[in-house]
């Protein structure tokens, strides 16, 4: 399949994506992306936490490295991750050094305005809890240029509701559901269920 899944996070998001990424099948026919905010260093504890939770093989995104189906590549701290076009129809993780942008690097607006510049024919965004509105600016630019599901994080389980209501009052976002229906609904956008 030619799509992919891209999901935002800050706070709160480590005990969030801890919900989700584990319900995703070992079958999973696209890559997952995830940009959380984390203090340096920490990133490399979740992708390993994650990995023994899940079926599908989690890690830290390293530069160059070609996405997979059946893999989650966790955005380092301290660069900003894209996904840019090497050849054909295969697609590597780019990091760029560019300023910190919403208060955070990494910023998930980055990796979303790099998806608009892809051939996936599917893209889910998905914005969970977290303070501020990082997600919204690389959505907006994003759903300009091709189709795109977004899905956000209802406010009674987020831990903090700032990056989904910022996708939400920009009336972005597709879909608005709790925490445990998120990777339902992921594989409902992606064709699986």
């Amino acid at each position: 399949m030619n799509g992919v899944v891209a999901i935002a996070s800050s706070t709160g998001g480590p005990k969030a994506l801890q919900s989700v990424i584990p319900r995703l099948p070992a079958d999973f026919p696209v890559p997952v992306l995830i940009v959380q905010h984390m203090q340096a260093g920490f990133t490399k504890f979740l992708a390993e936490r994650l990995n023994t939770l899940s079926a599908l093989t989690v890690k830290e995104a390293e530069e160059g490295e070609a996405l997979k189906k059946g893999y989650v590549y966790l955005a380092k701290t301290g660069m900003h991750m894209q996904v840019k076009k090497k050849s054909g129809a295969q697609y590597v993780i780019h990091y760029t050094d560019e300023p910190v942008r919403e208060g955070v690097k990494p910023c998930a607006n980055y990796l979303y305005e790099s998806l608009a510049e892809t051939g996936f024919e599917t893209v889910v965004c998905v914005v969970m809890t977290g303070m501020g509105a990082d997600g919204r600016d690389g959505i907006r630019y994003l759903k300009q240029k091709k189709k795109v599901t977004v899905i956000a994080q209802e406010k009674s389980t987020c831990a903090v509701y700032g990056m989904p209501k910022s996708v939400v009052e920009a009336n972005l976002a597709d879909k608005t559901i709790p925490l445990e229906e998120i990777a339902g609904e992921i594989m409902i956008s992606m064709g699986v269920m």
